[in-house]
Formats: C-alpha cells, structure tokens, sequence
C-alpha cells in the first residue's frame, strides 16, 4: 500500500502546482499577455520558427526534455531510501522545474526566440553570453554523446526494441505531411498511437540485430555512427517535417505508458521493498546532501531544459499564454514519469524482498534505465496481465523513442549554438546550417571514439561532470530570469530563492568532485570542472553586479 500513497501524495502535490501555482506565476509573475506577437508569428520561417498548436508543442516540448534523464536519475537516487527521493522530485516539479521550464520559453519569446545563451547578454552584459556559452556547449556535447551510448547499448540489449524506434520515424513523417496539411489532430494521434503499438507488438517478435564486427566495429558503435547520421539529417529538416510529429506520438506514447504504469499501481497495490531511508548505504557512497539534488536533474529540474525551452520551443509558440500549458505541464508530465520510475524500482515488483533490493541496490550508480524496464515491466504484467516481453519491449521503446528525442533537439540546439557563435565573431562559415551541423556531430564524434577508442563510449568519460554542471547551468537560468523580472519591476523571489538553491547545492557538488578527482589524478575531469566552477562564478557576479545598479536606480528615482 506505500506505493499507492506515493503515488496519490506525489500526484496531489503536482496537481496543486498546476492548477494553482503555475496560474498565480502566470498571471502575477510572468504576466503573459494573449496578445502579445510571438517570435514564431514575427519571425516566421517555415523551418525554425513556425506557429504550432500547443498540443503538439507540448508533445515536442515534454519530449525533447524528458530523454532517459527523469528515469536514470531517479533510479539511482533511490539508492539512498524512497521517501528523500519523493520529496525532491514532487517539491522540485512543483516550485523548481515548473518555474524554470516556463520561465525560460516566457523570456525566450519576449526577445525573438533568443537562447538562454543569447539573451544572457541583453539581460545581464556581453561577456556574460560567451561565458554563457561555454557551459551551455558542454551540457549539450554530454547529452548528445551520452544519449548515443544509451540508445545504441540499448539496441544491443534490447533487439526487439530497433524496429519500433526506426518506425515511429516512419509514422513522424507521414503525420508531419497530414498535420501541415491540417488533417484532424484527434484522428491522426489515434492512428499514430495505434500505429507505434502495433510496431512495439511486431518488435516484440521480430529483433534486429547489428553483426557482432561490421566495417572493424562492434555493434554498438556502428549504432552510433548510424544515430549521429540519422541526427544530424533530422536537425537540419524543417520542425514540422519530422521534429514536431515524432514528439508529439512519442508524448502520447508516453501518456499511454504511464497510464498503463500508474493503473498496475491501482491494480495490483504492490508492497515497497526500499527503505524510506537507507541505512545501510556503502562507506564510499556519496553523501546525500548535495549529491540527491544533482543525481535527480530531470524530474526536479534541469539545465537542459533552459536550452530547449529557449532554444526550439519558443521559436514554435503559437500564443504567449500557451507557455504556461507548455512549459508548466512538461515539467509535471516529467515529474509524473520520475515519480513512477521511483515505484517501479522501489516495488515488489523489482525485488519481492527487502534483502533482494539491498542485494541490487549495492553501490551507488549501479540502477539505472535497464533497473526501470526490469521493475515497471513486471509491475504491468502484475497489474494487466501483459507478458513481461511485451512490456520490457514497450518500455525500452519508450526509453529509446524518449533518449532519440533529446538527441535529435540536442543537435539541433548544438547546431544553433555554433552558428551563434560565428554571427558573435564574425565567421560565415559557421553560420551556414550544414556547416554548423556538420562541426556539431563531428564534436560528438569525436568525443565519443576519440576518447573512447573503437568502442565509442567516450562520451561516458566526462558524463561525471553532467549532474553539477546541469544544474549550475538550471542556476544561471533562473538567474536570467530573475535579472530579467527586477528590470521590469516585478517580484523575482519566486526565481531567485530556487536559483539560490540550486546554485548552493550544485557547486557544493561540482567543488566535492572536483577535490575527488584532483585525489585520484583524473586531470581531464578536474579541468572541465574548474572552467564550469570559474565561469559559473563570473556569470553570479555579473548579474549581481546588474541587480545592484538596477536596485540603486531605483532608489535614486525614488528619492527624486
């Protein structure tokens, strides 16, 4: 019965987040305005900027962000007890993620879709926006050269899994082609939903599988070769062609996922073998406080969802108010989705046993992706009968379709960046789309087999850095944000107490493992970690330096 009160308890708490907090931020906070011309309206392109309704906006949107973050990051934290990890996902959804998320596209699309990066400088100062940048750029080369390690290892493992994943593709176009001809929405969302499933079913039957050495390669490394291909093509395509379609399915994939995951809870009201609080957590574990707040990223709150939100996001919205229904709701669909990751590996389902979870949960770090299908495929077939093959194949779709998502927006984004960068110093080359989407995969490449060799797993040597430097980067955008309101006149205690958070938490992080790295002379890791600490530091004093002056006017016009 435990499960069934997180569940009711982790619910109502996002439920009041929705209905009455988001609306009071909405109306009193960011102030949307129904009337007000977006960027998608303004700067209307047909590629980038292109007016989209909020439905499927939010479906791009919650998936793009979602990836495999809001399950892997809560699967590992349950290592220290089920109850810290509650408390962080639902508080976090409800006055972090929710803010941030919805904040970053309301200031997004108040200066022409600008990314969080860009606008720094109009906000802030200019040398903050190449600061800005750097840590931005390498948020993102982590999550593209990472997400490829998950997505192919899990084409390795989960055979059955390819041909769903390479058919929502399939199913993405063809609906991008009937949207933008304004076929019914309704209709083309049962029959691509109805169409996925029934790929997920014939997966369940037929596995695709890569030789075990092809062109000098293991099976895992030609996937990513194939993935970065397939990227950096989709990155460059028009948003409706495939970006907005294939979100928008995968969203509802993901609706009827948890549904299905929620309901088995309902069903079968399974027992939680996790302690509330781990007590017999390993000497060499990390502490809990800093460490929860940056191992649950998504789910709580996320750097990289500043990035999506300024970066596509707003360049798609349709109305000012869509915001709220966009970026509010993505967060609480996130939190939704970490909540239930922390029952389904939490549960009996996973292990029947107190001492059989302990005996899974024997290190930190060992849970993660593969720990979610194993426990929420079982908890379904607990709940409706659905054979755990099916169900395992069903859940590492979604995992695959969720992580593709973010790596597709991801090299978008990337691509973005860099062509920022060559209007910033004025190189020409770089602001050619090909050009810079090009530099983009080549950076994730080489990262990924030039640090890792044949394997390609070279994205996994600096993904210890992620966790701190996610949410340093999630401080520095409720900061914008913050600066942003204090120039407009308006109350900026509902950013700034969350920015100060975050801030306080992930540098506490960023500064432990920057000492246990320098311990064990892992050189690379200590000076990635010192440029994000160092610039992070140098945005916090800009900015303050901003509010300062800005708090000093405005006394002076008081006086007078």
């Amino acid at each position: 019965m435990q499960s069934v009160m997180i569940v009711v308890l982790g619910l109502a708490g996002m439920a009041f987040g929705w209905f009455v907090y988001s609306r009071f931020i909405a109306t009193r906070i960011y102030r949307l305005d129904p009337d007000f011309v977006t960027p998608a309206h303004e700067l209307r392109d047909g590629v980038d900027y292109v007016p989209t309704n909020r439905y499927v906006l939010w479906g791009h949107h919650f998936t793009s962000v979602a990836g495999a973050a809001p399950i892997v990051g809560p699967a590992i934290a349950v290592y220290w007890g089920w109850v810290p990890a509650v408390l962080w996902v639902t508080l976090g959804t409800v006055f972090f993620a929710g803010v941030h998320d919805f904040g970053a596209i309301w200031a997004s699309a108040r200066n022409q879709g600008k990314s969080i990066g860009a606008l720094s400088e109009d906000v802030v100062g200019k040398r903050t926006r190449a600061l800005f940048m750097i840590v931005i750029f390498l948020v993102l080369l982590m999550v593209n050269a990472v997400f490829g390690v998950v997505i192919a290892g899990l084409f390795v493992d989960t055979s059955t899994a390819v041909f769903p994943a390479w058919s929502a593709i399939a199913v993405a176009l063809i609906i991008g082609q009937l949207l933008h001809r304004n076929f019914n929405l309704t209709l083309l969302s049962v029959l691509g939903v109805a169409a996925l499933y029934t790929s997920i079913y014939v997966g369940s039957l037929m596995p695709i599988e890569l030789p075990d050495q092809m062109f000098g390669l293991a099976a895992n490394a030609n996937w990513l070769i194939i993935l970065f291909v397939y990227a950096a093509i989709a990155s460059m395509l028009p948003v409706w062609v495939l970006l907005q379609p294939r979100d928008f399915i995968n969203g509802m994939q993901l609706f009827i996922g948890l549904i299905l995951l929620y309901s088995a809870v309902l069903i079968s009201l399974p027992d939680i073998s996790a302690p509330a609080f781990n007590s017999q957590v390993g000497a060499d574990a990390p502490s809990i406080v800093p460490l929860l707040f940056v191992t649950i990223a998504c789910g709580a709150v996320s750097g990289f969802h500043g990035i999506v939100s300024s970066g596509t996001t707003s360049k798609q919205l349709d109305k000012e108010t869509d915001a709220r229904f966009v970026g509010y709701l993505g967060a609480v669909g996130e939190g939704s989705l970490a909540l239930i990751t922390i029952v389904a590996v939490s549960g009996a389902a996973l292990a029947a046993t107190p001492e059989l979870w302990h005996a899974l949960y024997e290190r930190y770090g060992e849970a993660g992706a593969a720990t979610f299908v194993q426990g929420g495929a079982q908890l379904i077939q607990d709940g409706w009968g659905i054979p755990v093959a099916v169900s395992t194949t069903l859940l590492a779709t979604m995992v695959v379709l969720f992580a593709a998502t973010t790596m597709d927006t991801g090299v978008r984004l990337q691509r973005y960046i860099i062509q920022e960068w060559g209007e910033i110093y004025g190189i020409g080359v770089l602001r050619n789309g090909v050009v810079s989407t090009l530099v983009a995969v080549g950076c994730c490449l080489f990262l990924a087999f030039g640090a890792g060799g044949a394997s390609g797993q070279g994205g996994l040597i600096i993904w210890p850095l992620f966790g701190s430097t996610n949410q340093i980067l999630a401080g520095l955008t409720l900061l914008v944000i913050s600066v942003m309101l204090i120039k407009l006149g308006r109350p900026a205690r509902y950013t700034l107490i969350p920015m100060m958070f975050v801030l306080i938490t992930s540098a506490w992080a960023a500064l432990l493992k920057l000492i246990e790295w320098y311990l064990a002379g892992n050189w690379l890791l200590v000076a990635i970690d010192l440029v994000v600490i160092v610039t992070s530091l140098l945005v916090i004093l800009e900015a303050a330096s901003v509010i300062a002056r800005y708090r000093r006017d405005n006394l002076a016009s008081e006086t007078l």
